[in-house]
């Protein structure tokens, strides 16, 4: 009699306070792979592992096959952000790792605050970061916020504003690496100083040992055949003419060049491991949030381009730690107990002059010399210098402050002859005002990006487009992103774990589509700036 006395209690009590907890994954796991491009997944498939991460995820988890970014400037502030607040530039005001700011009359740095100060080492400008100048909030925020933020929140990348951005604005931790101490390193944003932990796994010296192993192929470097010769002329070579690399003379003395290597990214994975261990991440039914972010693809890209042997390579030894990471999960927080998804915050050209080589028109152009040439023509035809502040983000900033104040100038008039002599630029494709966007005559699918990346206190004047295949810069060899094309902009995402069936989607989503995603999985809140629409084909 009793125990059904009891039995009742519960029942009553469950539905006074509204029947079963939401059921939720104890880890979600966001991962981000600086400059991968879509095509990665096929171009290396081959050789990728069974255990390893990717094939492991294409094959037994969900692939949205056509992912496209929305917005340009397609950089990795902007992705990062995108990513999790599920918006665009135009909303959540990160129009650019850096940007010109009309109103303030200066450069601002994406996560840059000075209002906070280094923890975690002597190197004090590496340490004034926040996510401040993101304007809305991320899925993390929103995962806390329906917790009663007994949800934690970590984030990760050697970028600042690959771990700042996407953990977002109440997160107990972003974690990002100085590369003047070799330390991972935090801001008085999150904490006074770093966890007893954090300052053993700095202790470890991981970094040197790296080095000391120098970077050699996983496999005989004449069996790379999805990649251009080794020693040409595409690449920065930062390291030397051509594989293996010797590093041990770096040891100790050079904490910056790690980030160019592979070793990049085994650092991150250590790291994120140590701290789902220590941070006891994915130990109770609450919902946790880690946000991982691979950079050194990034800065590999850069320098050798993608269809480089240190490329492919770097994609073997990411495939094969991520599969390790997986295995870790499954221990650690429970096969099926725990959510992953996996993306990209942008692509990247292939080297113009490795294209010219094979015929495919392509060319590099120098913003530099365009800056330069234009000032002097507004000089000659204005009479009056400095009359453009930069190009950045592919936008003319002009001055308007000295136009403004100088009654003889029409801004008008000025913006004409900025865009006449850029349409006569052989990189150029198109030139126009931004604030006469709307009566442009534009491809629907550039109108659309261009939109969504304009905020207008943080953007420019006037808008470039370049040609297909030309790029900003790099004259020298390696290449570059940013712009709307599918290079830069069509990007992997695939999802695996916790209530994820295989299955893959041809339909085009888009990388705003995630934070709602995960939000509908979740049960809460979309982010307060979320333009995407939840992947269907995923719940089914």
């Amino acid at each position: 009699m009793k125990k059904s006395l009891l039995s009742a209690f519960f029942l009553l009590a469950a539905l006074v306070s509204g029947g079963q907890p939401v059921e939720r994954p104890k880890l979600v796991v966001g991962i981000v792979v600086d400059q991968m491009r879509w095509d990665f997944l096929y171009r290396f498939n081959e050789r990728f592992a069974a255990n390893g991460g990717f094939k492991r995820m294409m094959n037994n988890g969900f692939n949205c096959e056509n992912t496209k970014i929305s917005y340009v400037p397609s950089y990795t502030a902007c992705g990062h952000a995108g990513i999790y607040t599920g918006s665009v530039p135009a909303i959540h005001g990160i129009t650019g790792n850096d940007w010109y700011d009309i109103e303030k009359q200066d450069y601002v740095y994406c996560t840059a605050d000075a209002g906070a100060d280094v923890v975690g080492s002597s190197n004090s400008n590496a340490g004034k970061m926040s996510p401040k100048n993101m304007l809305s909030t991320t899925i993390c925020d929103e995962l806390k916020l329906a917790t009663n933020l007994k949800s934690k929140v970590i984030g990760i990348a050697l970028k600042d504003r690959g771990g700042i951005l996407s953990a977002g604005h109440s997160a107990n931790a972003a974690w990002w690496y100085d590369s003047k101490s070799g330390q991972w390193i935090t801001s008085s944003y999150y904490m006074k100083q770093i966890p007893p932990w954090v300052t053993d796994f700095n202790g470890l010296k991981l970094v040197d040992k790296y080095y000391m192993q120098g970077w050699k192929t996983l496999y005989p470097v004449d069996t790379y055949t999805q990649s251009t010769r080794d020693n040409n002329n595409f690449e920065v070579k930062p390291f030397g003419n051509a594989f293996p690399y010797d590093l041990s003379s770096l040891a100790g003395k050079n904490f910056n060049a790690i980030l160019a290597t592979p070793f990049g990214n085994s650092l991150t994975t250590q790291f994120a491991k140590a701290s789902i261990e220590n941070e006891n991440l994915g130990a109770d039914s609450i919902a946790d949030f880690l946000a991982i972010s691979y950079s050194s693809t990034d800065y590999i890209g850069h320098s050798y381009g993608p269809n480089s042997i240190e490329v492919e390579d770097t994609y073997l030894r990411l495939d094969a730690e991520l599969g390790e990471l997986l295995d870790y999960l499954d221990t650690k927080i429970g096969k099926d107990q725990y959510l992953v998804f996996l993306s990209a915050d942008h692509g990247a050209a292939h080297v113009p002059a490795f294209l010219k080589e094979n015929k495919i028109p392509a060319g590099n152009v120098l913003v530099s010399t365009m800056l330069d040439a234009m000032n002097k023509g507004l000089e000659d035809k204005f009479g009056e210098p400095g009359m453009v502040i930069n190009i950045i983000n592919q936008q003319v900033v002009l001055n308007t402050s000295l136009i403004d104040n100088d009654s003889k100038q029409n801004i008008a008039k000025i913006k004409t002859w900025v865009i006449q002599y850029l349409l006569k630029q052989e990189a150029v494709q198109n030139a126009f005002a931004l604030d006469d966007l709307k009566n442009t005559t534009l491809n629907t699918t550039q109108k659309s990006m261009i939109a969504n990346g304009y905020y207008p206190k943080r953007c420019g004047h006037i808008a470039i487009i370049l040609k297909p295949q030309w790029i900003e810069g790099f004259e020298n060899g390696g290449t570059t992103h940013g712009l709307w094309n599918p290079y830069d902009t069509h990007i992997p995402l695939l999802w695996y774990g916790w209530k994820i069936k295989k299955g893959l989607t041809h339909r085009e989503v888009y990388m705003t589509d995630i934070a709602p995603t995960l939000a509908a999985m979740l049960k809460i809140q979309v982010p307060n700036g979320s333009i995407g629409t939840v992947i269907t084909e995923l719940l089914k």
